[in-house]
């Protein structure tokens, strides 16, 4: 019997795995928006050093963010290594959803997931309540996405880029810099790299995490994608998600089961942490805190925390050079490209102003 639970409303699809919190796959007129590691479901994947990596595909639930230096939860915590009980699971051809309870405690909390799309609406909605708990939470989402090289990023306005130790010795971003100018942020070379492109050179391994300026609106990041032929915007409320985190997963892992293999991959990981600095030290001083946002949430026995995330999918047309800004209207998500024009799809502009 397949482990995999379905939605489908019209041409999107969703695929959920619900023991490890995994939506698998999430296709809009058949073309898949997520990435999937190409061990996953072979025996390659036993080599992989935890759960998550095993089943490394697609976007999940990391809480606490990483590997947690404070609590004896797996890496990305229980929320993306453990099972996920549906609630309600319902379609009516026009739209679908799919709502489920994370069967394990995160540092006392209870976690439910909401995953929602119409038809003709070609957006995921999700969100998450994280109910009562103790102590400094990190959290983020992790959507992966393959990108090819020069794929332009456009991001809402940002503070600050800021980096950490390198997760891998093959890296080209410069460890512990720091740039207000996301087009020149400091490299290993002594140059400079510019974020709004995916690397056009494979062979590295790198992590940056990137602070919103204004952290009481809708954080957005927008990748048009030349080899898929459309345009992905991720959406985030940032009053509870100040940074996004983004993995360049670009064949910097030459060991098993990544084999160096595991290049043009690009994750977009909004959320509350102090990048890769840990979760201890997300809860004080670190370079996130420096810059005047959250790096952690306080959980409380009678609290509640609500994260509201979206994906939004729209064709890239012929001469499209990238985006140059995201607006989201009463019922419009609008696209502005470089140079002019504009693009728009459905969208609920109440999501998140509730």
């Amino acid at each position: 019997m397949e482990r995999w639970l379905r939605l489908r409303a019209g041409p999107l699809a969703l695929a959920f795995d619900p023991e490890v919190g995994n939506i698998r796959r999430f296709t809009v007129d058949g073309r898949e928006i997520f990435h999937t590691a190409h061990w996953v479901g072979t025996p390659a994947a036993e080599a992989a050093g935890s759960v998550i990596d095993a089943h490394l595909a697609g976007d999940f639930l990391a809480a606490p963010f990483g590997t947690s230096d404070l609590v004896s939860d797996p890496p990305h915590g229980w929320s993306a290594n453990s099972r996920w009980h549906p609630v309600v699971r319902a379609e009516d051809g026009a739209c679908a959803v799919m709502r489920l309870a994370l069967e394990r405690e995160v540092m006392g909390a209870r976690l439910t997931k909401e995953l929602r799309f119409c038809q003709g609406h070609p957006v995921l909605y999700q969100r998450h309540v994280i109910a009562g708990g103790e102590g400094g939470l990190t959290f983020a989402h992790h959507p992966m996405f393959r990108v090819s090289p020069g794929d332009h990023i456009a991001y809402s306005p940002k503070r600050a880029a800021v980096t950490n130790d390198p997760l891998e010795p093959a890296h080209v971003l410069a460890p512990w810099a720091r740039s207000e100018d996301v087009t020149r942020f400091p490299s290993v070379s002594g140059g400079t790299v510019d974020l709004t492109h995916y690397p056009r050179e494979s062979g590295h391994e790198d992590f940056i995490t990137l602070i919103e300026a204004d952290s009481g609106g809708i954080g957005w990041t927008a990748v048009s994608r030349a080899a898929q032929g459309d345009i992905v915007v991720v959406l985030k409320d940032s009053r509870v998600m100040p940074v996004t985190m983004l993995w360049v997963s670009n064949g910097g892992r030459g060991y098993a089961p990544w084999e160096g293999r595991h290049d043009g991959v690009l994750g977009i990981e909004d959320g509350c942490a102090a990048g890769a600095e840990g979760h201890r030290a997300a809860l004080g001083n670190n370079a996130v805190a420096r810059e005047g946002v959250a790096s952690s949430v306080s959980l409380r026995p009678e609290g509640r925390l609500i994260l509201r995330h979206a994906i939004a999918v729209l064709d890239r047309p012929e001469g499209w050079r990238g985006a140059a800004g995201v607006r989201v209207g009463a019922d419009r998500l609008t696209v502005e490209g470089i140079g002019g024009g504009s693009l728009a799809v459905p969208f609920d502009g109440t999501y998140f102003s509730v």
